[in-house]
């Protein structure tokens, strides 16, 4: 008589229904003490015994795999319903993005458990002849995350995307800074529109776009001596700025407090004509009805001035206002570790390498700098 397996050997049956052997074996016991079943089949005996060793083999590693059937997709998908729990809605949007359009179509359907760095390293190569370093390295850190959560709840073994390299990807399209005389026509040419004192501002303080939409009046002071602005808040998750040190108050050069002193009448104007209408947020910059406003309607209004300016509008994009404060600090003998406290970088090492397009010794501050660059309007005794 043929003895019966021991417990935690697993068992084999044959399924008529299906015509083919299964293996199960209990893994574990949920929270009310039903049993956990993992199971496969094989259309041979031999088959289903090697895959129910498999399943034996991992559980005794304490890697038990959920489903043979889990795909790179089901991975995906996980990570993008579960894993992004509290991230800002744009940080959840590029990641969807990015996932349905480059991992999903090439690895989407490949098994988890299969996937090898051969497959994420021919993937990533055929990626590098059509995207940038930069979106490559997002594009790999979507896999490798998903891949994570996959792998701490027993869906797979290792996550291979970690035995990989980023190749280098096409060349992205650099960053550039205007030139003074560039500068000068844009300025001339925001004049009387909506965009005025945030191209002014941006131009002449350096200050990142995402922090110019979140400022507020209570971080404006036009009337202290000197005038100045605190940017310590952006339109990033919880209000923050980008790093600490990029919390920053800096005083304003007089063409900036001139400018800002006609967008709060120009403001007021708005606000009384959109009567009931206003949503008051206290915002520097809002949108037409008091609420924050779009990052597309402001490149799209950029690219309006751009153009009239004289220069491409596809060729220039709101924060490299914020290149070309640097570049022109910088030509003006502005030492780096001045223009680094200034555009509020946690080291210099950024503004060298990225920001600053001409090097040069120095001894002058941002705003008195900028008075000198951009002259304000007619003196008081004018």
């Amino acid at each position: 008589m043929a003895s019966r397996r021991s417990r935690g050997d697993g068992g084999l049956s044959w399924d008529s229904a299906r015509q083919r052997w299964v293996a199960s074996v209990t893994v574990g016991y949920t929270a009310s003490g039903q049993r956990i079943f993992k199971r496969a089949r094989g259309r041979t005996k031999s088959e289903a015994q090697r895959k129910l060793k498999e399943i034996i083999r991992e559980y005794e590693d304490g890697l038990v795999i959920g489903g043979h059937g889990y795909t790179v997709a089901d991975a995906v998908r996980d990570w993008l319903a579960f894993g992004l729990s509290g991230r800002d809605s744009n940080t959840v949007t590029k990641c969807t993005i990015l996932a349905n359009t480059h991992i999903v179509p090439a690895l989407g359907a490949r098994k988890l458990r299969d996937l090898s760095a051969e497959d994420i390293d021919k993937w990533l190569a055929e990626k590098a002849q059509i995207l940038s370093t930069r979106t490559l390295q997002e594009v790999r850190s979507v896999l490798k995350r998903a891949i994570t959560r996959a792998q701490a709840r027993d869906k797979v073994k290792r996550n291979v995307v970690l035995l990989c390299e980023i190749p280098q990807g096409r060349t992205g399209r650099p960053s550039k800074s205007l030139t003074l005389a560039q500068a000068e026509a844009l300025l001339a040419a925001a004049e009387n529109t909506s965009l005025h004192a945030y191209i002014v501002l941006s131009l002449l303080t350096g200050a990142r776009t995402e922090e110019l939409r979140a400022l507020t009046w209570s971080y404006v002071d036009l009337d202290s001596d000197p005038p100045f602005i605190m940017v310590w808040r952006s339109v990033r998750a919880g209000g923050d700025t980008k790093t600490r040190k990029s919390r920053r108050t800096l005083k304003l050069p007089q063409r900036c407090v001139d400018v800002l002193r006609d967008h709060q009448e120009r403001q007021n104007q708005i606000r009384k004509a959109a009567g009931s209408r206003w949503q008051d947020h206290d915002l520097v910059f809002p949108s037409q009805v008091g609420t924050p406003a779009d990052s597309s309607h402001v490149r799209r209004a950029f690219r309006q001035v751009v153009a009239a300016a004289g220069l491409d509008p596809q060729e220039w994009t709101p924060r490299e206002l914020r290149h070309s404060f640097v570049s022109l600090l910088s030509d003006a003998e502005v030492p780096i570790e001045r223009i680094s406290r200034l555009v509020g970088h946690s080291s210099t090492v950024t503004t060298e390498t990225i920001y600053r397009k001409q090097i040069r010794p120095v001894i002058m501050h941002g705003a008195d700098v900028m008075d000198r660059i951009f002259p304000g309007g007619p003196t008081p005794d004018a």
